[in-house]
């Protein structure tokens, strides 16, 4: 990805997000777009309009973390937003890529992560990438994305699964909301490593082939977020609303263990219990197939 047309179409969507009141600027006369002006950015910043005019067209390497935080102060960016910022300056002038760990070509799970999520019972959990790989789960995890794993052949990728599969519609009951979630987590993505080729990839097919994809894309919106509530709707339990708590794994950088957990004692607890039982039930079904033990 171009650094600088991405730092250019950042800075510009975050621009026509504020509107004058919210920036506690007086409003006089039609404005012919929307958003604030590059002068009043400027203004609020503490630059001249030229600086501004400069940093908005793409030239941030070198730039100082001060003028990085007036920029982030006036553009009133969140933290996500922010930390976006950082690291589109360090792409530009190169810093980044000295700390960025070269990718394993093929990545393949660790025996001991396979059995740590083994070890966790009574609640999903799955690890992903930031891509939105789905690459490995626990018994539950498998089952509670049942319709994501349908498909052997097919990438394991929830962006996929929320913008080509059909399911995904039911299966997320506030399907905007997740979609909207899934484009902002592979613009972070995009972020923190722009050199990503299957990112690359991703990004064109879904581009490509969903236009609900695309006009998301072109938004421009980052989000980082490691805890929240979640609402699904699973095909044999029914509604679900599941907590969650994401970790980064510091022996695999970019790699994040996600486990759902419900409240304790209510309906969406009792259908994690019933799900957990049904897969327990068609995992010793299909060994006893496996070992050729199953009757007709």
């Amino acid at each position: 990805m171009d650094n600088r047309v991405e730092v250019r179409e950042f800075l510009t969507s975050r621009r026509a997000k504020i509107t004058p009141q919210q920036a506690g600027l007086p409003v006089s006369g039609k404005r012919r777009v929307p958003g604030l002006r590059r002068s009043e950015v400027a203004a609020l910043a503490g630059m001249s309009v030229e600086y501004y005019a400069q940093l908005e067209r793409g030239a941030l390497a070198g730039v100082s973390v001060g003028v990085l935080d007036a920029l982030a102060r006036a553009l009133q960016l969140d933290d996500a937003e922010r930390v976006h910022l950082l690291r589109l300056a360090q792409e530009a002038d190169g810093s980044s890529r000295i700390l960025r760990r070269p990718r394993p070509k093929q990545w393949s799970i660790r025996p001991s992560l396979q059995w740590t999520l083994d070890a966790i019972t009574t609640a999903p959990a799955i690890v992903g990438n930031d891509r939105l790989d789905f690459l490995a789960a626990n018994q539950l995890g498998r089952a509670m994305y049942s319709d994501l794993l349908l498909d052997p052949s097919a990438p394991r990728n929830f962006a996929r699964h929320i913008f080509l599969d059909s399911s995904a519609r039911r299966f997320y009951p506030n399907w905007d909301q997740a979609a909207d979630l899934g484009v902002a987590n592979l613009r972070t993505a995009a972020g923190k490593d722009p050199d990503d080729k299957r990112l690359h990839e991703l990004v064109g097919e879904l581009s490509t082939r969903s236009e609900e994809f695309r006009r998301r894309w072109q938004a421009h919106d980052v989000r980082t977020h490691g805890s929240g509530v979640k609402h699904f709707h699973h095909h044999l339990v029914g509604d679900l609303e599941l907590a969650y708590e994401s970790l980064d794994l510091r022996a695999e950088p970019g790699l994040t263990l996600t486990v759902y957990a419900a409240e304790p004692d209510s309906p969406t607890a009792h259908a994690i219990s019933l799900l957990g039982s049904l897969a327990a039930t068609e995992t010793e079904q299909s060994g006893m197939r496996q070992s050729g033990l199953a009757t007709s």
